[in-house]
């Protein structure tokens, strides 16, 4: 029970931390303008390819909620690849720069529970970030006739989410190891950057190697749960991904805590 009060504190100091935060608001309010922007454009590009189609005389059915659920969703997680690394960038940097990570370090609370509680902070706050793109979804899709299944827009948006949570974890662990968040952002982007395009390597060096390369790209595992496709796989490598972010931050805060004992 002590293990969980320490956990809720934690988080909810990182998440209405948030809320304080004018660089929150100002990221909040990028990705809102932008994501909209494109909620627009996606849905306007569809609808006029399908109005083409059906002029050319073309009568093969198109898949408008599926080619718009790909497509956004397509858009928004090359956003929030740029994004989430300014989420994470100051988790563990600015207690460093203040001097109470050494604080935390010695404190009683384990250096697990306040990784955990970090990052399920931040992953709150994006979650409402995402929130108004979830209503825009809702709103497509419920006037989809007929009817689009609401377990894919779900799966879709779950691997939006998990993905976030990789992303985040291993930004979490990145800015652990610095006090300046400019360069935890830059790193955890690169990092971040080079799991997305992992696929590409992979496929460049091809035999085992490459297939070994391309299982441990985000890119592929995430297009899969977008179109629905569950894989267990998939599940393990970004449960692994969110693990080992958490693992290596409370080894670097203890790490820390060595050196002040």
């Amino acid at each position: 029970m002590v293990i969980l009060a320490n956990l809720i504190a934690i988080f909810r100091k990182e998440f209405l931390g948030y809320f304080t935060s004018p660089f929150a608001y100002v990221i909040a309010a990028v990705f809102w303008l932008i994501a909209g922007a494109f909620f627009g454009l996606v849905l306007d590009n569809i609808i006029q390819n399908a109005e083409l189609t059906r002029q050319a005389g073309i009568t093969t059915p198109m898949d408008v909620p599926s080619e718009f659920l790909s497509g956004y969703l397509g858009v928004i997680i090359s956003l929030i690849l740029v994004l989430l690394p300014a989420l994470s960038m100051g988790l563990y940097a600015e207690e460093r720069k203040r001097g109470t990570l050494e604080l935390l370090a010695t404190s009683p609370l384990t250096n697990w529970v306040v990784a955990l509680g970090k990052l399920l902070g931040v992953l709150a706050f994006f979650s409402v970030m995402m929130f108004p793109l979830w209503v825009y979804q809702l709103i497509i899709f419920s006037a989809s006739n007929p009817a689009f299944p609401f377990s894919l827009v779900l799966c879709a948006n779950i691997a939006v989410l998990a993905v976030a949570a990789a992303v985040l974890s291993l930004g979490m662990f990145i800015s652990s190891l610095t006090e300046s968040s400019i360069i935890a952002y830059i790193l955890t982007f690169v990092l971040v950057l080079f799991l997305w395009i992992m696929d590409v390597f992979g496929q460049r060096l091809g035999g085992i190697p490459g297939e070994f390369l391309s299982s441990l790209s985000l890119f592929q595992h995430y297009n899969d749960l977008v179109n629905g496709v569950i894989k267990s796989q998939s599940l393990i490598l970004l449960a692994s991904y969110i693990f080992l972010g958490i693992f290596l931050t409370a080894q670097s805060i203890e790490a820390l805590r060595f050196q002040r004992s």
